[in-house]
């Protein structure tokens, strides 16, 4: 594996303007640093700026106390353009939480991309209203619950969820086909870091059986979309969208089948976008900076 000591990532945003590059870059030169990627976008109709930038510091580990200078400096950077700013380790995994329903799809495939070392995230916990998935999940050596939803039991079923993300210190949960909609209090609380997947290209053919509504209009494209969640049933700000072209020879079933692939792929950008620093939120968009 690539030695990835002494290389961050900073992300920041702020309102637009002059000398943001020049200050950012200031504080590399103070302190050594080689700019490996930088991606920047100034968004004209919110007046926003959103930039990313990979930088290294040295082949080796910090000496004692140069990282916490570097912080500090980008404190005060921060503050002086009134910027929302994180220094990370490049490479460092975030911890996840899966939720899942029944369809087990896109957390197998999260699961198998994780084992591999594709995405950058530990999943430290795997949550279910069904127990259909605990075997899967546990040959992966990762904790499984059972937690039930009904109308009578979602209030203590979403304060347990809370429990297990504080317990585990996830920084993203993820729906990976998780069918139940979760509180606006929820939501609330986890705004920011929660994504879902929608299984159809939103915002075309919501509710019970899309690709059943699909077929019966005829489409040439099935997809899906990945989205941070919010208080509006499936309308959180979309974070990426997958496409696969059908024709007329497809069938209910046949639709269903290639829109498992798009989700997967669709949810498994996302979360990598996520976790590698590249979304920022832009009201109810994203900024991807790719």
């Amino acid at each position: 594996m690539e030695n990835t000591a002494g290389r961050f990532v900073l992300t920041l945003a702020c309102a637009e303007q002059p000398g943001i590059v020049h200050a950012v870059t200031g504080v590399l030169l103070k302190h050594g640093g080689d700019i490996l990627e930088l991606k920047q976008f100034d968004d004209g109709p919110s007046g926003r700026y959103f930039l990313r930038l990979a930088f290294a510091t040295g082949p080796s580990e910090l000496p004692q106390g140069r990282e916490a200078a570097l912080r500090a400096d980008f404190e005060a950077l921060g503050g002086d353009l009134g910027a929302t700013w994180e220094l990370r380790q490049e490479g460092a995994k975030r911890r996840v939480l899966v939720m899942v329903s029944k369809f087990g799809h896109c957390l197998n495939d999260l699961l198998f991309r994780a084992r591999i070392g594709e995405l950058p995230v530990e999943i430290a916990a795997v949550v279910s209203n069904h127990p259909d998935h605990r075997q899967l999940v546990e040959w992966h050596g990762i904790p499984f619950f059972h937690i039930p939803v009904t109308a009578d039991t979602k209030p203590a079923a979403e304060a347990r969820l809370m429990d297990l993300v504080d317990r585990f210190e996830i920084d993203l949960v993820v729906l990976a086909r998780y069918m139940q909609v979760l509180s606006d209090d929820l939501t609330r609380q986890l705004s920011g870091r929660a994504i879902n997947i929608h299984h159809s290209f939103l915002p075309s053919f919501k509710g019970a059986k899309p690709y059943h509504q699909a077929f019966e209009r005829g489409v040439k494209t099935v997809g899906a979309t990945a989205h941070y969640v919010n208080s509006e049933l499936d309308e959180g700000p979309i974070i990426a969208q997958q496409v696969v072209e059908v024709d007329h020879t497809f069938g209910p079933e046949d639709l269903v089948a290639a829109g498992r692939d798009s989700e997967c792929k669709a949810l498994s950008n996302a979360v990598k976008w996520h976790c590698q620093g590249r979304v920022f939120l832009n009201g109810n968009r994203t900024v991807v900076l790719r």
